[in-house]
């Protein structure tokens, strides 16, 4: 149970490895937006490493790094495919980062430091925290973002938190934005003790 946990919280991808720092800039203006990839990354992670952890024994060491990407690529595929096709509004929205999670640091750092070294049990366990980890760092980072940015937080239609201020802090919708949210967030866990060694 420790791989799954250790991903959540304590060795977070965003807030403690700082990883994926790009597409949670960008995508983060919306909760909605972070949901979807949030679904997404996790469609590729965890099968991307449950399947390379199987078939470790048998990829050369010189050609593991493209079997790694072509594995990770054939299920981004799918996923992209599948947004374009039932999801074109957040297809529009998310654009490159959809196709971007098969060179992702944080999918290509755990296949190839851990699903490529480890049992198939403990490396769905690994990517399956890891996956929770991000997809929960960027939805965190959304909600606050949306909320200060456009006063209301509204997925998929509905209103879920209701106007919060009458006047919204229109940087936090801008890339800033996310910066500041996610110092501010590090320095909340680092003060409560809740991520070591940052």
């Amino acid at each position: 149970m420790k791989e799954f946990t250790k991903g959540i919280l304590k060795r977070n991808p965003i807030f403690y490895l700082m990883l994926g720092l790009c597409p949670t800039l960008a995508i983060t203006t919306a909760v909605e937006n972070a949901l979807i990839m949030s679904a997404a990354f996790l469609f590729v992670m965890i099968p991307s490493a449950a399947i390379i952890s199987m078939v470790r024994r048998w990829i050369p060491r010189n050609v593991r790094i493209p079997s790694f990407i072509v594995i990770i690529a054939t299920f981004t595929t799918i996923i992209d495919l599948l947004i374009h096709g039932f999801l074109p509004r957040f297809y529009e929205v998310l654009g490159i980062f959809i196709p971007l999670i098969v060179v992702n640091c944080i999918v290509m750092g755990r296949v190839e430091a851990f699903a490529s070294k480890n049992p198939v049990r403990e490396s769905i366990l690994d990517a399956a925290g890891m996956g929770i980890g991000f997809s929960a760092a960027i939805v965190v980072v959304s909600i606050i973002r949306e909320l200060l940015g456009r006063g209301y937080v509204e997925i998929f239609g509905y209103t879920v938190i209701p106007s919060f201020t009458r006047s919204p802090i229109g940087v936090m919708i801008l890339p800033p934005g996310a910066f500041l949210t996610i110092g501010i967030i590090i320095a909340i866990f680092k003060k409560k003790g809740l991520l070591k060694g940052v």
